[in-house]
């Protein structure tokens, strides 16, 4: 898997000396500027992090590609929007990639989930690779708030906001009462908002 960047201006790099030793920044400078050489370089240093976190959120390698592709396309689209003050380029690209597979679960939603992959997706809210998508502060709060939930309560929330699934449909994947599914969805909730309105 392999992002080609064909629309990129096929000039030479103006860098004489190796440019796979650039940082990050340089890279993506290059990239933005349309120097195929350096954009090439830019996906060879990164499309293993980004698959891994597209395939860690889509479980579903076809649609892991389409998403660490679509990431590619965003980041030589926006480059000029990287703010080295709020992270690196690194956690930038695989927010970006975690986002596009955010959407790209979502667009799916209606097909059916099997309990293991949903038990993946919420054991990845505190590992790796997601953890890279998701370096600051409130996000890491986040991720150890859902933590702490119990499982039931935490599938419900991870299956209501990840997957966007309606409370009758959190029951039937779950082959619970509705009021069940309900009050799981409500219980998690009102655990986060507290956890998370708590002082530090």
């Amino acid at each position: 898997m392999t992002w080609r960047p064909s629309a990129v201006h096929r000039g030479p790099s103006v860098f004489r000396f190796p440019v796979a030793r650039l940082p990050d920044e340089a890279l993506l400078s290059g990239l933005a500027a349309g120097d195929s050489e350096l954009a090439v370089v830019f996906v060879r240093r990164f499309q293993h992090r980004v698959f891994g976190v597209a395939m860690a959120v889509t479980r579903e390698q076809q649609l892991a590609e389409d998403v660490a592709q679509s990431t590619f396309e965003r980041a030589w689209r926006h480059a000029q929007m990287y703010d080295s003050r709020r992270g690196s380029v690194s956690t930038w690209l695989t927010t970006i990639a975690h986002n596009l597979a955010i959407d790209a679960v979502r667009a799916r939603r209606t097909e059916p989930m099997a309990p293991e992959d949903l038990d993946a997706v919420i054991g990845v809210v505190t590992e790796t690779p997601e953890r890279w998508a998701l370096a600051d502060e409130a996000s890491a709060q986040l991720r150890a708030a859902v933590a702490r939930l119990p499982r039931e309560q935490a599938r419900a929330l991870m299956m209501a906001g990840i997957y966007g699934m309606t409370a009758q449909q959190v029951a039937d994947e779950e082959r619970i009462p509705l009021g069940t599914a309900k009050t799981r969805i409500r219980a998690a909730m009102a655990k986060l908002r507290t956890t998370l309105a708590a002082p530090e």
